[in-house]
């Protein structure tokens, strides 16, 4: 059985922006043989890139349905030489949001939220996989305090949560802390 990575981008990228992530992260871990970068399902109207809903305005009511969507996706995935339990699944910003949403009620290896928020509904499950959260404390776009809000929604001693200065990105310095993560779940 291989190991894998499942990336999800955000609001307006497309699935080849978390590829140079992925790769470093393959790099430091053999074992994790695989990088998939998923593809929102929507174009972004009127502008380049995609979205796994609309975010302006926000179509909260859609969420559901793009949760469903890339639950069946992942089930998808899965095989016999990667099945879910030897998954990882990471998302920035809005696929921060879908990577919780979806991946906390499946049972994964773990999941990685950076720069994400909470969906206005989501409840995470009571057991749920272990889980990273990596925010810029002067993000812009996403604010910290939606980590907080994560933070507080999600319950136990399986969750993470780092800080470090920079906005809405994933910096160099947030590597070190995933490739932390990866090592404890795979």
């Amino acid at each position: 059985m291989h190991h894998r990575i499942v990336l999800l981008h955000g609001w307006g990228a497309d699935a080849d922006d978390l590829r140079p992530v992925g790769d470093a992260l393959a790099d430091e871990h053999p074992s994790l043989l695989d990088v998939i970068c998923l593809s929102a399902p929507e174009a972004r109207p009127e502008a380049s890139g995609r979205q796994w809903y609309d975010l302006f305005p926000p179509r909260w009511d859609r969420v559901p349905e793009a949760v469903a969507l890339l639950r069946r996706r992942l089930l998808d995935l899965a095989d016999s030489d990667h099945p879910l339990e030897k998954t990882v699944l990471m998302g920035f910003s809005q696929g921060g949001a879908m990577s919780l949403d979806s991946g906390c009620s499946l049972p994964l290896a773990g999941v990685i939220s950076c720069s994400g928020y909470p969906h206005p509904d989501w409840q995470p499950p009571q057991h749920h996989p272990p889980v990273l959260l990596l925010h810029g404390s002067g993000d812009p776009v996403v604010p910290v305090t939606a980590m907080e809000s994560i933070w507080e929604r999600l319950q136990g001693d399986r969750r993470q949560r780092v800080t470090f200065q920079d906005g809405h990105t994933i910096p160099h310095a947030a590597l070190l802390p995933m490739q932390n993560f990866l090592g404890s779940v795979l």
